[in-house]
């Protein structure tokens, strides 16, 4: 047993609820996945495929809806094979299957009560064909990752979730999600040339096989002879087929797909229309093949303010005709309330209440097509009474990207605004449904009386272009008041919006759950018998998805409601959209941010000491809190700003016994020999065979815990010299601080990054000094990113009170050679400084090496040679710190082709959590490693040593700074090369 066990059990919440929540799990649940079903399922796909600890089983039954339901298993497929030996499972033991991919549906689609088939993990790649014109695309590729892919070609995808970020294509077509732009013509139903399904019997279906009809005539008679006599039905009733084709003259995604038996003649044909949006009911789609659509660069964009909602709904249709792209509405509750979002300005706070807005784009191919839409939207402006009551409304055309950035910000602050000030305990239901466009300002104001008239926020929002509006519920499910609450507002909205307009209860979130009791409300009993009817050809057995989009209780929308329990304030604003899971590092190892924080409210929903919590918190130390990397790029991708890692920072620290914290700062006071004996030890090392130091860190881990002492990887660097170059205060344009970690480490080449930097500085006629005394002091970071509170605390102030000594008191910028070092010293550190030592860092300008060399080295310095290839790894820090240009372009400046693997993303080494579990950097790597071996690249290039050296390791390549190569480049012949 380790001499330092973590003490778990101080992760135990401490300030729960009074009673236990109705929801939770129950303690019957607490030994994970029953026999037989766990030791079948196991047998059948190995144990590395079947996920069955209780853990396991909470994390994956939340998603972006208001719903929770808990799976009995969970499996994770890699292949066909193995989704077509759990449905054939399935139906021998009468069980039930649900696929998930992203979880970001938003009612409820992607969650399961039996048997949960994660088909994310293993379902990715990108593969671009004809030049662009199309593309085939595994299922759990997001939407985001496979328009990097077409980019380089000039094309998009048609549908444009504004989750693209996070959903993937495969649930993309099975919601058909659409968009701000996609409409009804470039949705997954218009824009598919083809796909690839399994059906419920076992049988794959690849409707771009000329042989596909006879394939599946033979496999599945009855089914073939089903779907033809209910298209014979539909075409033979001229009502029925009016009916249908005049639903999707609006954006509708409630209930199957109709039009595919007016616009397939075949089973096959029939079948490649009813899977997109069936919801996972029909079958599970394994590749899409899109044809795709031209990427018009050229934006022009402007935000225009109206008197009253009439008025900027009377506009809508104007633009529209103009050759808009998109159209966007904010009525004046969304503008006032987003304001508490930052970037968003001040003064719309103070917006009269009837003011709304529109965002118009124009998007163009070129130059001359652009100024024809710039000149149609003046037309249209001209003809406008558009207001101006706050400074900011200025009501302009631009085609500056950063403003359009700002006005998009402003539309998507709606959901970040009122998800984020939402009552804490609260459960966020995001609504959306379609009327025709005419009728836009009437149905905006009789959804906002009835808001009001429920006792909701009343707000809206949406695609105006297409008559589909946005709006959010807030209520606490806990409570059968305000359930009751939320079950009369729906009634009612479903029958204004059916009733009074005829609109789509589910524009484009597609059915589930909670739209499932209205679906005959909607269509009428004849085509909603149809649908069932539907399900009986195609799922005979009722394995797939059941009571997800067609169920026949009247309150269904209703069961399953989750309960949103208070958890530390931290992650409380959680919406659980899962946006930052495709940034997280550990996301095919252990778990996710919204997973991490799903576990704890279930943690907060038992009562105290239950089996549940027990069988959680003995997962929740390896499973969330080891294996987070801390780089806190979930912050950035979260729409409510939450920073998990910060989260799992204070649960280290509460980890920590008080003799780790003393020890701790100890380090922290005498880090000048901690240094010093780091440096030893790394060259002492670098003189022996790794095996036998390998072997001696493992043994450590063992005896100490694994935790605490980092596993020696093959390959690691040799010591940096013992000296810093020599370096004159006097005309210095700025001080260098080399990072402890480059003090360290050496870099790959006979130049140390520190002599590479101060010879290039000095080049451009910019150069740099280094403090005599900088050795012994450091970013903080290495106790920032432990949670170590007191060690953090000694050195971050110790920094911040050398660098105002060194820089004369923030005269001169501070210039640090290590991402991570720039972003703890600009930002990390604050929290911990003394009052005095914050009023001392307000004045230090800190500036990162990178943006040092592009913005003052780079206009100064003659490039006399290049490599040809460069392929880089952006860091997470650079991300935090904006920086990703400035790399690409001192990279630029030395390669003639430069690269950033689409799949980039953090490598998890984290300073030195990568030795501590390395595992985790293999995991985060996989996706950008497989590209980087997959062609030969000249250079590596970077700005962070550790990263380098994970990177070294997950691709067996030679990582270095940018830094050195811009040396290189740079460097007179005279001085050899």
């Amino acid at each position: 047993m380790p001499l330092l066990e973590p003490r778990d059990d101080t992760l135990r919440p401490v300030a729960r609820p009074e009673t236990p929540a109705p929801d939770r799990v129950p303690e019957d649940r607490a030994g994970g996945t029953p026999e037989p079903l766990r030791g079948e399922l196991t047998a059948l796909l190995g144990a590395g495929k079947v996920l069955t600890g209780i853990s396991d089983l909470v994390r994956y039954a939340s998603d972006a809806s208001p719903y929770r339901f808990v799976p009995r298993v969970v499996v994770i497929a890699e292949d066909i094979d193995d989704v077509s030996a759990v449905l054939s499972y399935a139906h021998g033991k009468h069980r039930e299957v649900v696929f998930r991919a992203a979880g970001t549906s938003l009612n409820g689609q992607a969650q399961g009560e039996d048997i949960l088939v994660d088909v994310r993990r293993h379902w990715t790649g990108v593969e671009v064909l004809d030049g662009g014109a199309r593309a085939r695309i595994a299922p759990g590729t997001t939407v985001a990752r496979a328009n990097a892919a077409l980019a380089r070609h000039g094309r998009v995808l048609g549908p444009d979730p504004a989750s693209a970020i996070a959903c993937t294509v495969g649930g993309v077509v099975a919601n058909n999600a659409s968009g701000m732009t996609a409409g009804t013509t470039r949705n997954a139903y218009r824009t598919l040339a083809s796909l690839t399904f399994v059906l419920p019997g076992g049988t794959i279906v690849d409707t771009a096989d000329p042989q596909a009809d006879d394939l599946l005539a033979h496999a599945e008679p009855a089914l073939c002879a089903g779907l033809l006599e209910l298209r014979e039905e539909i075409a033979s009733d001229p009502a029925l087929v009016a009916r249908i084709r005049a639903k999707y003259t609006i954006k509708n995604t409630n209930g199957y797909r109709l039009d595919a038996f007016l616009d397939g003649e075949t089973p096959v044909e029939i079948l490649r229309g009813l899977m997109v949006g069936s919801e996972g009911t029909l079958g599970f789609i394994s590749e899409t093949v899109f044809d795709t659509l031209p990427l018009d660069r050229r934006v022009t964009a402007g935000l225009f303010f109206f008197p009253s909602l009439p008025e900027a709904a009377a506009a809508v249709p104007l633009f529209t005709r103009a050759g808009a792209s998109a159209v966007e509405l904010m009525d004046g509750n969304t503008l006032r309330a987003s304001v508490s979002v930052a970037g968003v300005p001040a003064d719309w706070a103070e917006l009269p209440g009837p003011t709304t807005a529109l965002l118009v784009e124009f998007r163009s191919p070129d130059e001359s097509r652009q100024e024809a839409c710039e000149e149609a939207a003046r037309a249209v402006l001209e003809g406008l009474s558009l207001v101006s009551p706050v400074a900011s409304a200025t009501n302009v055309l631009t085609r500056d990207p950063a403003a359009i950035a700002g006005h998009w910000k402003a539309r998507k602050a709606f959901v970040t605004a009122v998800g984020g000030a939402r009552p804490s305990g609260s459960t966020l239901i995001t609504e959306d449904f379609a009327v025709p466009p005419e009728r836009l300002a009437e149905a905006c104001e009789a959804l906002l009386e009835l808001q009001t008239r429920h006792g909701f926020d009343a707000a809206v929002a949406g695609h105006a272009a297409h008559g589909n509006l946005h709006f959010l519920l807030a209520f606490d499910a806990s409570h059968p008041a305000d359930v009751r609450r939320y079950e009369a507002f729906m009634d009612d909205f479903c029958r204004l919006t059916v009733e009074r307009f005829d609109g789509s209860l589910k524009a484009e979130h597609a059915t589930g759950r909670n739209i499932a009791p209205f679906l005959e409300l909607e269509w009428g009993p004849r085509a909603t018998e149809l649908m069932w009817r539907i399900k009986r050809v195609v799922d005979p057995d009722g394995v797939l998805a059941p009571r997800i989009m067609l169920d026949r209780d009247p309150r269904a929308h209703l069961r399953g409601l989750k309960t949103i329990p208070r958890v530390e304030p931290v992650a409380d604003p959680c919406i659980e959209c899962g946006f930052c899971e495709p940034t997280c590092p550990s996301q095919d190892l252990t778990t996710t941010p919204r997973q991490r924080i799903v576990l704890r409210r279930e943690m907060m929903r038992q009562p105290e000491g239950s089996p549940v919590e027990d069988g959680l918190l003995e997962a929740y130390g390896h499973d969330a809190v080891d294996t987070c990397a801390g780089d806190s790029t979930c912050r950035l991708a979260c729409p409510v700003g939450i920073d998990t890692g910060a989260m799992m920072r204070d649960f280290r620290h509460a980890r920590h016994s008080p003799r780790e914290e003393r020890a701790a700062a100890l380090a922290a006071r005498h880090f000048r020999s901690v240094e010093a004996a780091a440096r030893l030890a790394v060259s002492a090392a670098d003189r022996i065979d790794d095996k036998w130091v390998i072997g001696a860190t493992r043994a450590a881990r063992r005896a100490v815990r694994p935790d605490l002492v980092p596993e020696w990887l093959p390959g690691m660097p040799g010591a940096a010299p013992a000296d810093l170059p020599p370096t004159a205060r006097v005309g210095a344009a700025a001080v260098y601080y080399p990072a402890c970690v480059n003090r360290i480490f050496a870099g790959p080449g006979d130049l140390s990054l520190a002599e590479a930097v101060v010879a290039v500085s000095a080049r451009a006629g910019k150069p740099v000094w280094i403090p005599d005394d900088v050795v012994g002091t450091c970013c903080a970071t290495i106790w920032h990113s432990k949670g170590y509170d007191s060690g953090n605390r000694v050195m971050a102030n110790r920094i911040v009170e050398a660098a105002w000594g060194w820089t004369a008191g923030g005269a001169l910028p501070l210039v640090v050679d290590a991402s991570s070092c720039t972003l703890g010293i600009a930002h990390e550190v604050v929290a911990y400084l003394t009052p005095e030592n914050r009023a001392l860092h307000a004045e230090l300008t800190v500036v990162d090496s990178l943006v040092w060399a592009a913005r003052d080295l780079l206009p100064h310095l003659t490039v006399r040679r290049t490599v040809g290839s460069a392929v880089l790894h952006p860091t997470c820090s650079m991300r935090h710190l904006g920086d990703e240009e400035q790399l690409r372009a001192v990279a630029e400046a030395c390669a003639d082709e430069v690269v950033v693997p689409a799949d980039a993303g953090c490598c998890a080494f984290a300073g030195d959590r990568g030795m501590l579990h390395k595992e985790l950097t293999e995991a985060a790597t996989r996706k950008e490693a497989e590209f980087v071996r997959s062609r030969p690249f000249d250079a590596h290039l970077s700005a962070n040593r550790m990263c380098e050296v994970g990177m070294d390791h997950a691709t067996g390549r030679g990582y270095y700074s940018v830094l050195l190569e811009l040396e290189r480049a740079t460097r007179p012949a005279a001085d050899g090369i």
